[in-house]
């Protein structure tokens, strides 16, 4: 299995790395059923992270019809280009706004690259899928790729994630067939460890889950069997 990791300027940085090594560590563990690669849309390139600007080098394109798996993150950090910025309470400190409010810009500035009509490539492979992390479900949504599909986000986009037409499940990990969305930042842990289990095994799943000392978290939600009655 290729898992290709999709990086864009702003990207969040532990949206990316942990799920990477999540699946890294399962491809070595497997014996090397899984391989996985940093790329973007426009080739290979150094692309800064929104957290304290690290960057990480994409090694190749992304590539909808080589990958069958496909990771999306969300954004983080400040935008500063003008007129981009939302307007606030003039009387509040500009030092003090809080960082979210700068992250649909950063995750809107996507659709003017190619990354949605590569995303859209991908969903319509039925040999593809695409899981996102955080904001990444946003990215989505915001290319009109996620209407009528069961999603998740982190919590202080559930509301921009429906009004795009999603069905907004509020769950660590949803599973929508070939869409999988984990919620905020360290669902990424979970949505990989699930994807582990998913695609290659429990057993590998499980020894990743040892090796990093960490459980996942929550049940992965997905559109089977009974629906509960009120609790």
């Amino acid at each position: 299995m290729l898992a290709q990791f999709v990086l864009f300027d702003g990207f969040d940085l532990l949206d990316v790395v942990a799920p990477y090594e999540v699946l890294h560590a399962g491809g070595t563990a497997s014996g090397g059923s899984v391989r996985v690669e940093l790329v973007s849309a426009e080739g290979p390139r150094e692309v800064v992270s929104g957290v304290g600007s690290v960057p990480l080098r994409a090694t190749a394109a992304l590539d909808p019809a080589k990958a069958d798996l496909i990771v999306v993150p969300g954004a983080a950090g400040r935008a500063g280009e003008p007129g981009e910025v939302p307007d606030h309470d003039a009387e509040a400190d500009a030092g003090e706004w809080r960082e979210h409010e700068f992250i649909p810009v950063l995750l809107g500035r996507t659709l003017n690259t190619d990354l949605p009509g590569l995303l859209r490539t991908a969903m319509e492979r039925p040999e593809a899928t695409v899981a996102t992390v955080c904001g990444g479900s946003l990215v989505l949504a915001m290319a009109g790729l996620l209407e009528g599909r069961y999603a998740t986000t982190h919590h202080m986009g559930l509301d921009m994630l429906d009004a795009t037409g999603a069905h907004v499940v509020r769950a660590r990990v949803v599973d929508d067939g070939d869409l999988i969305t984990g919620a905020g930042v360290t669902s990424g842990l979970d949505l990989a460890l699930y994807l582990l289990e998913r695609e290659v095994g429990p057993k590998i799943a499980h020894a990743v889950e040892e090796l990093f000392a960490y459980e996942r978290r929550g049940t992965p939600w997905s559109h089977r069997g009974p629906s509960p009655v009120a609790l």
